[in-house]
Order: structure tokens, then sequence, then C-alpha cells
């Protein structure tokens, strides 16, 4: 009898051990639970990502054009199960493109798994099935159509598609992504601003513009168009107090120094660094650290028209003008000389002017003037947060206040930072001491052998 109840005992747990596998089976065909434990979760939707589906205030379609043979359906399916369950009404169709090459060729579905997306009556193509391209694509679709930023060219500006240090080349592919499409704007060639212009940018001009183009861009901001104005230290020459006069602002003479950046281990005391920002609607939430090269600051004079002008750009208390050339960048024997007229901060280097639009077409104008162009340039873009400000500067210019507050964009790679000392011990560690470790474990084992 003892035995008979011993092998109930093992046949009843075996059933109930079968009975939870099965409801585990049964439960995870109806509930689904994932985690993500990578670091920064690299294996889930990124915060960007995240931020522009919420934007969203409508269904999306994607149809894909992927043949049933093979895998592609499935890829295409998963990765869209990512952005699904963070948007549920993003729906998903597949399209055989070898049922209708024609059609196929009319839409310029070239590539096998290529997607096109739908919302509220705008569609962007994608080619590449990653969540970069797809998720700029929803935020072009956010736009609605692609917005025109003209370049002022001619007169030594930088050029948005340059390469070298001081041009905006990596910046505006960027933003080109995002959906803004760069012009050359010159007005040798033309007279006026072209219609249908979102945004005028001038970007720090190295000679003296001609009076026809600065009354052109007087003309054009007078007349309800938005522009973003990068000025330079001593670029105050260059003919352009017309276009300063009709936003009441002012370039104040020298370039502004900080004497507070040696302790962030800055050597040159023209560059200004800043990690707090008066509040405006460029600058709310945004907390990322920026880096100034050279800056001129900025000063309201009287009030012009019903400019609402806010400042999102502030020196420290710790920096002047400097009048005195400074031929080394190291140098620090510079010192604040109020008998000389020069100004203590805080100072202003950056305001935003609104107003409603004198053109019936737009709601609102709005324009940005920054005391300094190179945080922008290729050689200062990856400095701390200088990409994330000029983004939010072009999307509130643009009007699309929903993008200005999106997560700043950029791999979550985790950075190593060590000193030289500890430099010094690992590589001493690794080339020295870990070998003759080894060597030291080798002749003590033959020595152990030899001994028997």
């Amino acid at each position: 009898m003892r035995n008979l109840f011993r092998r109930l005992d093992g046949w009843l747990f075996a059933l109930l051990l079968l009975l939870a596998a099965g409801a585990l089976g049964y439960l995870s065909t109806r509930y689904r639970h994932e985690a993500d434990w990578t670091a920064h979760g690299r294996a889930s939707l990124s915060a960007p990502s995240r931020a522009v589906l919420a934007k969203l205030d409508g269904p999306v379609e994607i149809v894909s054009y992927a043949a049933p043979q093979g895998n592609l359906r499935q890829t295409v399916a998963g990765f869209l199960q990512r952005y699904q369950q963070v948007k549920p009404d993003i729906g998903l169709r597949f399209v055989d493109p070898q049922l209708d090459p024609a059609k196929m060729r009319e839409l310029g579905i070239t590539v096998d798994g290529a997607l096109i997306v739908h919302y509220r009556g705008h569609q962007q193509r994608l080619d590449e099935l990653s969540e970069e391209s797809l998720t700029n694509a929803l935020e072009r679709l956010i736009r609605g159509d692609d917005r025109v930023v003209a370049f002022v060219t001619g007169d030594g500006e930088r050029n948005a598609d340059g390469k070298a240090n001081a041009d905006l080349g990596t910046f505006m592919s960027q933003l080109e992504k995002r959906g803004m499409s760069a012009v050359p704007l010159n007005f040798a060639q033309v007279s006026a601003v072209p219609q249908h212009t979102d945004l005028v940018v001038l970007a720090s001009p190295s000679m003296p513009l001609a009076p026809a183009a600065v009354q052109a861009l007087v003309a054009y901001v007078q007349n309800g168009g938005n522009l973003l104005w990068l000025t330079e230290p001593a670029n105050d020459d260059l003919g352009l107090q017309p276009l300063a006069a009709a936003l009441g602002i002012r370039v104040l003479p020298g370039v502004l120094v900080d004497g507070s950046g040696a302790a962030l281990g800055l050597h040159d005391p023209r560059l200004i660094a800043l990690g707090d920002y008066p509040l405006n609607a460029i600058t709310r939430g945004f907390v990322l650290t920026t880096l100034f090269p050279q800056v001129s600051a900025l000063a309201r004079v009287a009030q012009q028209g019903d400019w609402a002008m806010v400042p999102f750009l502030r020196s420290s208390a710790q920096s002047w003008t400097e009048f005195k050339p400074i031929d080394n960048a190291k140098s620090s024997d510079i010192r604040f000389d109020a008998a000389a007229g020069e100004l203590k901060g805080p100072l202003d280097f950056g305001f935003a002017l609104s107003r409603l639009s004198p053109s019936p077409d737009k709601s609102e104008q709005r324009v940005v003037v920054i005391g300094d162009g190179d945080f922008l340039s290729n050689s200062f873009l990856g400095n701390g947060g200088n990409r994330a400000l000029g983004e939010r500067v072009f999307d509130w210019l643009l009007g699309d206040d929903k993008l200005v507050n999106l997560p700043p964009r950029g791999a979550p790679d985790r950075l190593l930072q060590i000193s030289q000392a500890e430099l010094n011990l690992l590589s001493v560690g690794f080339l020295i001491m870990l070998p003759l470790l080894l060597l030291l474990t080798g002749g003590l084992i033959v020595w152990r052998r030899r001994r028997r």
C-alpha cells in the first residue's frame, strides 16, 4: 500500500507539472510581456521615436511592398511591432510588388520591402528599414510639406552644403532628413526673397552686403517673413544696421569672454559654455551643455513695432565684452576694463522675436538673432547639445512647436573617461605586469613538474 501511494504521488506531481506547463503555454499565447535589459534600452524604441509617436494625433497606415517569398514580411512586421506597441493605431498592410509592376514604377518602388507611410493625406516612402529612417519619415509627416529654408549667399556666408570647418553642411544634412530643404538665395540674381520661402538664414556674412540686398531682407521681415540671423564679433560694419534697426537689436562691440571657463577646462576665454538658459519656448526643458566659440553680445534698443523679444542665450556673471585683440587664445592676461567701455556680464547673445504676422497668409512671425554661428558649424556641431539646440531653433522658427521639445537624438553610446594616470596604469598592467604574471605562473608549473 505504501508503494502504491508513492507511485500515485509521483504520477500526481508529473500531472500537475504538465498542467502548469500547459497553463503557462496557454497564457503566453494570450498575454505578452517584454523586458529590455540592454544598456540604455538599446533593444527598445528610443525616446525620440516615442516622442514623435506621441505627436501623431491620428491613425497611421503603412504599406509594405514586400514579396511573400522568404522572411522579409516577417522582418517588417517584427520591426514595426515596436512602434505599434507605443501607438496601437499604426496599421500595416502588405502588397506583392510582382502583381502590378507598372503600378510599382508609378509609385517609385524599386526595392523589395519598400514602405509607404500614410498620415493625414500625406505620404513618405522609405527604402531603408531602420528606426532613424522611419522616425524621420513620421516627423516629416507631422510637418506636412517639406519646409524651404533659403540661405543668403554671395557675401562670404557659411555654406549650407559646405564641407569646410566653418560651413553648416553636417547640420543641414540632418535637417534635410527631417523635412527641410536648403536652397541658395543670392541677391545678385534676385531682387527679393522668393515666395513660398518658409525661412531665410543669414549665416555670418564676412563681407558687406549690397544696399539692395539689405533692403530686400528688411522688406522680407516687414512683410512677415521668418528669419534666422547669425552674426559674429567685428561684423558690425557690413551694412546690416537697417536690418538690426527693424528688429530693435544692436550688436555690441568686442568679443564676449568668460573668466569662469578655466574651471571647466576651457583654456580659450572666448569659448562660452552654457548649461543654464533663460526660460523660453526654445529652451524649455533643455538641459544639455552648449559651446559657443566666438560670441557677439546683443542688446535691445528702442521697441520696434509690436515685437515680443525674449532672450534665450545669456553669458555668466564672470563674462564681459573684451575690446583688446586676443592674439594668444590661451592668454590669461586679459582683464575687464570698465574705463574702456567694456560691459560686464551677464550679457544676452540670443534673442527670440515674435509678433502677429503682417502677412494674411500667416498667423505669427518669428525671428531669431544669435551672436555666434560657429556653434552650428562642422567643427563644433558635435559639442554637447549644439545640434539639439540648433534643431530647436529651426523647429520654433518654422512654427513646428510640436517638435521643439523632442528629446535630443543620438546613439546612447557609453563613454569611458579615464585620466592619464589611469591610462598609464592600465598600459603597465596589460603590457608588462600581465605578461610577467603569465611567465611566472608558467615557470612555477614547470618547476613543480620537474620536482616530481
